[in-house]
């Protein structure tokens, strides 16, 4: 439940409501046994949210889209083909500069929901794209 006062200052600060919402997302992948290797990862060409580790090894990069609502559009679309394209050049170069060795390699996906009351309506979607 997040309490009126809180929601109020989400609703009212993007960035402030982007940050709350990639916590959400990091703490209900803990909740699910994955753990976190790194957070808002950025080079030149983009950014990678969080890059979390499954139990068998494999690594997942996660990209969290946090909305308000979804009265104009899916939270999900956001991540369009040039957003997925961008995610992977990232994390290419994640694996590069930390000589990550060969493991499979999982792109995610995260919604978050605020919404106008009640709980945040979190979506997961894993192995969203390869």
């Amino acid at each position: 439940m997040v309490l009126p006062w809180i929601r109020r200052k989400l609703l009212s600060d993007p960035h402030r409501l982007g940050r709350w919402g990639q916590n959400r997302a990091e703490k209900y992948l803990r909740r699910h046994g994955l753990r976190t290797i790194a957070r808002n990862y950025a080079f030149s060409g983009g950014e990678l949210d969080l890059v979390m580790a499954e139990k068998d090894g494999t690594i997942v990069f996660t990209e969290v889209k946090t909305r308000r609502n979804e009265d104009v559009f899916p939270a999900i679309a956001a991540v369009n083909q040039k957003k997925r394209q961008k995610i992977t050049r990232t994390a290419k170069c994640f694996l590069r500069q930390f000589k990550i060795p060969e493991r499979p390699l999982r792109f995610d996906i995260i919604t978050v929901v605020l919404g106008e009351k009640g709980d945040p309506e979190i979506q997961h979607y894993p192995n969203a794209f390869v």
